[in-house]
This record gives structure tokens, sequence and C-alpha cells, in this order.
């Protein structure tokens, strides 16, 4: 069965709530979230209701405070399981200008670094061919996150973002 558990507290104190599926408002489980334990399956965490506002993706692990998700604050309002996640097949394509133009990278593993891999920070557009992954605003899988899944993102806007500045980004894999 999958399962994630809020604390309001942090390493892993207080009042918790136990959760194995999709919610779009854990406002009346909890008021903060400082820790959480991810027994099994990939989460994204959203900091407002209705999977809005930053996203935060969670494997199983862990978690004692909110700094250890990169967490911006102690706000987690709606949650959703990653249900892509099983088998070996990766591959994205990023595309430096919207509507999939410019130039184009396929990968199909993590990259540390987009400006140090590919020559460009920005990605404007991409296709998830297969698996879900994570874009991260900064190299080395820090900053805001974005959880992308199966499908087309003809702007950076399609998978939440604010600009087009990407980082790094990994595959998101079951442990």
């Amino acid at each position: 069965m999958l399962k994630i558990i809020f604390y309001e507290e942090k390493n892993f104190q207080g009042r918790c709530y136990e959760c194995n599926s999709d919610c779009p408002d854990l406002h009346s489980y909890f008021s903060r979230c400082n820790s959480i334990r991810v027994e099994s399956g990939s989460w994204v965490l959203y900091e407002r209701p209705n999977y809005m506002g930053y996203q935060y993706v969670l494997t199983p692990g862990e978690y004692t405070d909110h700094q250890q998700w990169m967490g911006f604050s102690d706000s987690i309002k709606s949650c959703r399981l990653i249900k892509n996640v099983y088998g070996n097949v990766y591959k994205i394509r990023l595309y430096e200008r919207p509507d999939f133009g410019g130039q184009m990278v396929e990968h199909s593993d993590d990259c540390l670094s987009v400006q140090d891999s590919f020559k460009f920070r920005e990605v404007h557009s991409c296709i998830v061919l297969d698996g879900a992954w994570v874009f991260f605003e900064l190299p080395n899988y820090r900053g805001r996150q974005y959880f992308l899944e199966r499908g087309e993102y003809r702007q950076y806007t399609d998978w939440g973002a604010t600009s087009p500045t990407v980082g790094s980004f990994r595959r998101i894999t079951e442990f």
C-alpha cells in the first residue's frame, strides 16, 4: 500500500496525518508540516491547495524537517501520487524555444547542470516521452522544483514555472 505521513513538528513529532492517495486540500488535517515519512511511492507536494504553488518531489525516505525536502516554508496544502515511475525507460526532449522550436536535445538520464551539458540554461518547451521527471531551477538539484510526467509542455508555464530557467533535472525512480 502506498503511504506518506505528514507531521506538524520536526523529527516526526506532533499531530500527524497518513495519506495513501491524491489529496487536493490537506489543511483540515494539519496546520503546518515540518517532517514527513514517505513509506512507499513517490509524491508531489504543493504549498497551496488544488496542486498549486511550489512543488516538492519526494521519494521513499525520512525527512526530519522541511529543509530536507528543500521546502521554502512549512506549508504543504495538497499532494498527489506519481503514478508512472515504475519501469526503466526514461526519455525527455528539451527545446530552447516555445512550441518545440530552436535547438532540441533528447536525454534519458539525470543532468547535474543543463548549462554545462547542453550550453543553454533556458528550456522554453519540452516533451516527456517516457517516465516522470523533476526540473530544478538551479544546478546540482537545487532550487524550485517542477514535476513533469508524460506529455507535451509547449511553454514553461505549462509545468508551473514562472521563468524558463532550468539548472538541472533528474528522473523520478521508485526505490
